[in-house]
């Protein structure tokens, strides 16, 4: 894992700026720093290194392609790279590798294959900037559904990259402006949706795209080298035509396999264990494979309501991993407030990054890689909403539309949340916006947007339609962000198995009962998923109700020293004295708050977004 940078510049001195950029992530790569050089374009590459596969000099970045044709700087790992390299020997395609790092395999990819082929051979997570000597091009790229992230723009007509907003920040005299457009979207969402960033001017590159840049820089090409949607859809046009039985045995199978090729590594390697499914499910397959015992790790609270780790030391102990927990207090919770701005380059606020930093902090001490099982909820309908959603909708669909827009645009403009949400749910016409309505219409005062229409076709089920539209935008938006960011912040490579291409075609090819299904009065979400949990766990050990990894979060807005500092943060608000937020959106918000204890989320993105701003 690593941290990357670029700049093309005549008007500046771009080696200075780069490494002062690579100097700004040198959480993300701790091991070593390099830069590379080239007079005809005024470009420079530069690489901040975590070492993980070949630790010596051989696997350094940016790296050289053997012809001398091309230079890449790459933060991510191509889990299938040893598969890989023997092809390109076998073929002669290279005739032999100055080392053992994953770099090399897929910088010699591009050379023989082309980038988008490479990238379609290749199973991993990545961020890619490849610069083109002989057509003086600039290739960006990232991973099919977004766990790398990469920044782009141009400042002063200059192009730009990094892995972290902040580095490109280093540009000399920069003065980017905030986007009206990303912090609606923030306040509705949490985070500021790709390819949205906080600034005007900047983007992030979308999941799945190379995008090419010809001298000098100012125009592009794009290449669309895998599309979640398209694969979503053929996965359900062809559906699995096995048993059940025979579609566990396969999940087992693409799972444990995607697993053992994310294990390698030539530091020591763990993994997250919260005593949830998914996280049980990755350990136990982990524990499969291992002749040693796997390193695990818990955090645990001292308030039970949200506490698992007994529940986790339980699975462990099961397993036989070597596991380590700490039980935090709410202090050290609140601890981690004051740092999320310099972890998260533009404002963030999902709670539950406060208790990901700190176990990712634990596991640190012992690992510099550790596996989480990510991505469960949105790829087999672990969420509640998926069920409860496409009931409402069910049940509102028979519904005559002129009544459903006469009674709803009564309550539009509602200054009562209840009424304000039952409005916009009779108003909504496909699934795609009552989802949004029921997930997202916090208040009146968030702003409202008509999402697309139906991501997929009537044919398809309307939960297949919110796993679909969770997985192009909350996953990689929200939880991956929350995962990559809190990782580095501590010098810690995470990995996601469940996002391995295998894996998602296998799960996008599942019928929905396979996924949920009723059992009575019971929701069984997650079924296929737990069936093959079952087979290292028993079942008794996870039918319990889950607590998820969250904090205390309407107790801290209430009452306490958070409490306190908030309130007084945001009656001074430099988002209101800089004009960017009016002084009644915010009175509102505080108000309804402390009257009714409502938009309880929208008033923390209000507080994230305000320290975000002051510490910038």
């Amino acid at each position: 894992m690593c941290g990357i940078a670029g700049l093309v510049s005549n008007k500046v001195n771009s080696r200075t700026v780069v490494r002062h950029m690579c100097k700004k992530m040198i959480h993300r790569g701790p091991d070593g720093e390099d830069l590379f050089f080239d007079e005809n374009t005024g470009l420079t590459l530069g690489h901040r290194r975590l070492s993980i596969v070949d630790l010596s000099d051989t696997g350094t970045q940016p790296m050289i392609s053997h012809n001398g044709r091309y230079v890449i700087v790459y933060n991510g790992e191509i889990y299938n790279s040893d598969v890989l390299r023997e092809e390109l020997v076998s073929a002669g395609l290279v005739t032999s590798f100055r080392g053992t790092s994953d770099t090399e395999v897929l910088l010699e990819c591009i050379v023989a294959y082309g980038m988008r082929n490479a990238l379609i051979k290749c199973k991993g997570m990545f961020a890619i900037a490849l610069f083109d000597r002989e057509n003086r091009t600039l290739s960006l790229a990232r991973d099919r559904v977004g766990e790398k992230p990469l920044y782009y723009g141009h400042i002063n007509g200059d192009l730009i990259f990094a892995s972290e907003l902040n580095a490109i920040k280093e540009y000399p005299g920069c003065k980017l402006k905030i986007s009206k457009e990303a912090v609606d979207e923030y306040l509705r969402y949490s985070f500021v949706p790709t390819p949205l960033s906080i600034y005007e001017g900047i983007y992030k590159l979308n999941p799945g795209v190379i995008r090419t840049f010809t001298y000098p820089y100012n125009e592009y090409t794009d290449e669309v080298y895998y599309d979640l949607k398209d694969e979503y859809i053929r996965g359900q046009n062809n559906l699995f035509k096995g048993s059940y039985e025979e579609a566990v045995d396969e999940l087992d199978r693409v799972l444990k396999a995607a697993v053992k090729s994310e294990l390698m590594s030539d530091v020591p390697l763990g993994a997250f264990l919260s005593g949830g499914i998914d996280s049980a499910t990755i350990v136990s397959l982990m524990q499969s494979i291992s002749d040693t015992p796997v390193k695990t790790f818990t955090i645990g609270f001292e308030e039970k309501a949200y506490d698992e780790s007994e529940y986790a030391a339980d699975i462990a102990g099961h397993l036989g991993t070597d596991h380590t927990s700490l039980v935090i207090n709410e202090r050290k919770l609140e601890n981690v407030i004051p740092l999320l701005p310099s972890i998260y380059s533009e404002p963030f606020a999902d709670s539950s990054e406060i208790p990901t930093y700190l176990v990712s902090k634990l596991a640190r001490s012992k690992v510099t890689v550790s596996l989480s099982g990510d991505a469960g909820d949105e790829l087999f309908a672990g969420y509640n909403t998926y069920w409860k959603v496409a009931n409402l909708y069910r049940q509102i669909k028979p519904v005559p539309k002129i009544f459903k827009k006469t009674v709803g645009r009564l309550g539009a403009n509602s200054k009562d949340n209840t009424l304000y949400r039952m409005a916009h749910c009779l108003l909504a016409e496909d699934i795609a916006n009552l989802h949004e309505a029921v997930c997202y219409d916090m208040t009146y005062l968030a702003p409202k947007h008509d999402r697309e229409d139906m991501l997929l076709t009537s044919s398809h089920t309307p939960e297949d339609e919110m796993m679909l539209r969770d997985m192009l935008r909350y996953h990689p938006d929200d939880i991956l962000v929350k995962v990559d960011r809190a990782g580095m912040a501590v010098s810690l490579e995470n990995r996601v198995p469940m996002l391995d291409k295998d894996v998602l075609s296998f799960s996008f090819s599942l019928p929905l009962e396979y996924k949920l299904m009723t059992e009575g009065d019971k929701i069984i979400s997650k079924r296929i998923l737990k069936d093959v949990l079952y087979r290292y766990v028993p079942k008794e050990m996870m039918e319990r109700p889950k607590k998820g990894f969250s904090v205390p979060l309407e107790r801290w807005l209430s009452t306490g020293e958070i409490h306190k500092w908030a309130w007084d943060i945001l009656t001074g608000s430099r988002l209101v004295r800089d004009g960017i937020l009016d002084r009644s959106y915010v009175d509102a918000i505080i108000h309804s708050f402390e009257a009714k204890r409502v938009n309880k989320t929208l008033l923390w993105n209000l507080i994230v977004l305000e320290q975000w701003y002051r510490a910038n």
